[in-house]
């Protein structure tokens, strides 16, 4: 069902067909929540460590917790969190669970992120 295009109270609309426009492109509310999540997770620097580490390398959990100086139990804690919102994946190998992050849109999500920072600070 698609919404009128009508201005916030006390405002008008400028240009009515270009505000239908960017409604008929806006994500459905379902994938918003979706992406905000995504977000949401790495707005925790540990989380955000997490993901730097393994878009370097695959790694399993204790050479994780050794590379970014944390416990065994707070990484695996972690990455229960970013497996369930599907940024990372895991793989066995005998006793062993080796982590990645889960495809190549997540490390170039990653990689922009660091890139725009960065920029930022020169």
């Amino acid at each position: 069902m698609a919404l009128p295009v009508e201005a916030p109270v006390g405002a008008t609309v400028g240009d009515p067909l270009r505000v239908k426009a960017v409604r008929a492109a806006l994500s459905h509310p379902a994938v918003a929540e979706r992406l905000a999540e995504l977000f949401s997770a790495l707005a925790d620097p540990t989380r955000v460590r997490i993901v730097e580490a393994l878009a370097a390398s695959e790694l399993c959990v204790s050479d994780l917790s050794a590379a970014l100086g944390l416990s065994v139990s707070c990484t695996s804690h972690q990455l229960r969190l970013l497996r369930a919102l599907r940024l990372v994946r895991h793989r066995r190998e005998g006793k062993l669970v080796f982590y990645s992050l889960d495809d190549g849109h997540i490390v170039r999500l990653f990689r922009d992120g660091l890139e725009h920072i960065r920029e930022e600070a020169v």
